[in-house]
């Protein structure tokens, strides 16, 4: 039986929350980062003020890693509600959503052996359009991510090449044998909500995206169907 747009859009909402899941160690490292340093500077800044002479200049010096900090934590915090399909945009260039992306997700699949290999065209080109909806073609592209590395053939690397001017493709390619490391297969934890092809294609027709699965790629246009 085929799934009603209510069921579809529960089912796409528990996707997006896993895909956030999963997103969110990078999202909290680039939280934390910045308050490490503040509250490493802030105890040398207690030691300089309570030296005898007081040195202005590296008190200075001080407060202005203090505040460039705190600025780096407050564009951290914003940047949640880049998550939020409800939230207006100024869209994203395709280079910037690889970049984004696979920046968020690259230290999770390196920890579980999986490389992330993104063509040199991808790179940011000058005067590059901007597609609409940067917050549902974000999870699109990590859902694609997903559903190649949850998939049942063991990947090594997943490839990201653009598609004519328009789409992305994303292919699986299978480990080496050679490259296989006992050690990290043994302690692989077992994924329970993993995205599978229903998955991906509940999220994408909620967001109003048409995805192709063809073996072990995903196919999807940046603008809506």
């Amino acid at each position: 039986m085929k799934s009603s747009p209510g069921a579809r859009s529960w089912i796409a909402a528990g996707v997006r929350h896993e895909l956030l899941t999963r997103a969110l160690p990078a999202l909290r490292h680039d939280m934390a980062a910045p308050v490490s340093v503040v509250r490493m500077a802030l105890l040398m800044l207690k030691r300089q003020v309570a030296a005898n002479p007081i040195d202005p200049a590296a008190c200075e010096e001080r407060v202005a890693l203090i505040d460039n900090q705190v600025s780096e934590l407050v564009e951290a915090i914003r940047s949640l509600r880049d998550w939020e399909l409800a939230t207006a945009d100024d869209g994203i260039t395709r280079s910037a959503l690889v970049a984004q992306c696979v920046g968020l997700m690259r230290a999770a699949f390196d920890l579980h052996g999986v490389m992330l290999d993104v063509d040199a065209s991808l790179d940011p080109l000058e005067e590059e359009p901007r597609w609409p909806a940067a917050a549902a073609l974000r999870y699109l592209f990590l859902g694609a991510l997903g559903y190649l590395n949850d998939g049942g053939a063991e990947a090594g690397t997943i490839r990201i090449e653009p598609d004519g001017a328009d789409a992305l493709r994303l292919v699986a390619l299978p480990r080496e044998a050679e490259g296989v490391n006992p050690v990290l297969d043994a302690h692989r934890a077992p994924r329970a909500l993993a995205i599978d092809a229903v998955a991906l294609q509940n999220l994408a027709e909620d967001m109003g995206y048409a995805v192709a699965l063809e073996g072990d790629s995903v196919r999807f246009a940046l603008a809506t169907g």
